[in-house]
């Protein structure tokens, strides 16, 4: 009783177009048996409970890392002896010029009262109160 149309569905024929298909599918997969963290995730780590009583990790120190770490944080001009890059140029020498002296006036520009600062000052008060 099949109907018009429609062909006999032969279970072996069927059979013999599954199995090659499977084959084709086993040929493509590839067994992965390392696995790693994705370095571009962000991943957050949550600290452990403040009454927990699980003894906190004991990490041992590695003087090469921490000396390479402080020598990374240093500024330019104690990491290297010339500049690296032309932007460095500006301000490599940030030593003053001139030797700083506090009695002399043409470096030191000491804050002064005339009559019209203290007339200012005095009216800045009265509108504070």
């Amino acid at each position: 009783m099949e109907k018009p149309g429609k062909e006999s569905k032969d279970s072996v024929k069927q059979s013999a177009i599954h199995i090659e298909t499977i084959k084709k599918e086993r040929r493509q997969q590839k067994l992965f048996t390392e696995f790693s963290l994705n370095p571009l995730m962000k991943l957050h780590v949550l600290p452990d409970k403040p009454m927990s009583r699980k003894p906190p990790e004991v990490v041992t120190e590695d003087a090469n890392f921490i000396q390479a770490f402080h020598r990374a944080q240093e500024e330019p001009t104690k990491k290297y002896s010339m500049p690296q890059t032309e932007s460095q140029e500006i301000g490599w020498i940030s030593t003053p010029l001139a030797v700083v002296d506090r009695s002399d006036p043409r470096f030191n520009f000491s804050r002064k009262s005339t009559d019209v600062t203290i007339h200012k000052e005095l009216a800045l008060r009265k509108g504070a109160q």
